[in-house]
């Protein structure tokens, strides 16, 4: 009778092909989620710089419901994790582009031409295991620029926060 002396070989070769494999797929699946979170701060600053542009200035409400949370919801972006209001930045820009130091007095307001809003100190978090100092990165510097509006003043009525 012949014996097989080969018998735990082929459970090594799939290991090693099936750890191989499964690198693979959560590499893509990081990178799928990693450009849908650059996807998302891209859209924080054009939905913050139009919602600083009719609403009005310095209104808390418009960093909170830029990441996509009800006016008054100071917590975390449910779509986007790490993402605070503290992450957006809305400035009011003059014509030379530079900030309105004091944007809702009456000379501060006359000035604004322009409303930026920026995403500052985010940092990404990546889902792998066992290398929490590796898995954090900063996403760069996401802002949009869009010219000024009705700043929250209505032609008639009341001035309502956003």
């Amino acid at each position: 009778m012949i014996r097989n002396h080969h018998t735990g070989i082929a459970t090594v070769e799939f290991a090693i092909a099936a750890a191989v494999l499964f690198i693979m797929i959560f590499g893509v699946l990081e990178v799928g989620r990693t450009y849908f979170v650059y996807a998302m701060l891209d859209e924080v600053t054009r939905r913050g710089a139009r919602l600083a542009v009719v609403c009005p200035v310095n209104d808390p409400a418009i960093p909170q419901m830029a990441i996509f949370n009800a006016s008054g919801d100071a917590s975390e972006s449910s779509l986007v994790k790490n993402l605070m209001p503290a992450n957006v930045v809305i400035e009011y820009l003059d014509d030379a582009n530079a900030v309105v130091a004091s944007p809702s007095i009456p000379t501060g307001f006359a000035q604004i031409r322009y409303v930026r809003a920026r995403i500052v100190g985010f940092q990404h978090q990546m889902f792998v295991p066992f290398a929490n100092a590796l898995a954090s990165f900063f996403m760069g510097e996401f802002e949009s620029t869009l010219p000024r509006e009705s700043l929250g003043i209505p032609r008639e009525g009341i001035v309502t926060p956003c």
